[in-house]
């Protein structure tokens, strides 16, 4: 495979993002993987090779470049994790809009990727930010991925189960049964925004697992609940970015 760490220009300033993807049989389908809270680190790195050795293009970049050019949580102590939440509350739709137009630009300049065919996934904090990036870009997504997302439902006129009727592509949520960010009340109201829109989508929850579960190297890591949201994802990608 072919791995990049690059500098992708945004109107907020450099963008370090990480991208991966096969070194042959291009062009290839495209995944946006927006990060958690805790930061673009090599966990998600690994995961992100993951998802090229099947056969994508796949663009992580750092959410927080406007504040740090590398961030990544090394403990859960008061104070980092007051850092991090930090660092959480100053990315909104509007930078989700502009970080996104910044990897659209870039895909559509890079001969290995097929910038039509362009899929998003985000875990926890970026749960939401997919969902506004296929409301702000519509026709652009094919397909997007929610893995135990946080906050899709608050009292902000932004927020994202009010995308619903804006989401045009093929949506999945993965809910964690034990998931203080998004109880089953939230997760409730989300469905029943996604259904009011008559919006494609699939919502499934995941027994016994916490929020955090795909991650290798969290505490909550549960290796069933992971390998199942492995599968969703590579069934969505394939039907929606890799069929003609």
């Amino acid at each position: 495979m072919i791995e990049k760490h690059l500098e992708l220009p945004t109107s907020d300033g450099a963008m370090s993002t990480f991208v991966v993807h096969p070194d042959e049989g291009g062009p290839h389908p495209v995944i946006f993987f927006y990060m958690d809270a805790p930061g673009k680190r090599e966990e998600l790195h690994d995961m992100a090779r993951r998802l090229a050795s099947v056969g994508y293009f796949v663009v992580l970049p750092n959410l927080y470049h406007r504040e740090t050019p590398q961030y990544e949580l090394k403990d859960r102590s008061a104070e980092a994790m007051q850092e991090m939440f930090k660092l959480m509350a100053t990315l909104n739709r509007a930078t989700t809009r502009v970080d996104t137009q910044a990897m659209l630009d870039f895909i559509a300049g890079d001969a290995a990727a097929d910038a039509d065919k362009v899929g998003a996934l985000g875990y926890c904090m970026s749960g939401p930010f997919v969902m506004w990036a296929a409301a702000d870009f519509p026709g652009c997504f094919k397909s997007i991925a929610s893995i135990y997302g946080a906050n899709l439902v608050t009292e902000s006129p932004d927020s994202p189960h009010l995308m619903a009727p804006l989401i045009l592509c093929d949506a999945y949520f993965a809910c964690a049964e034990i998931d203080k960010w998004a109880p089953p009340a939230a997760v409730a109201q989300l469905e029943a925004a996604l259904k009011a829109a008559q919006t494609p989508y699939r919502l499934e929850w995941y027994p016994k697992a916490e929020h955090g579960f795909a991650f290798p190297q969290r505490f909550c890591y549960d290796k069933p609940s992971a390998e199942r949201h492995w599968s969703r994802l590579f069934a969505l990608f394939k039907r929606t970015l890799q069929t003609a």
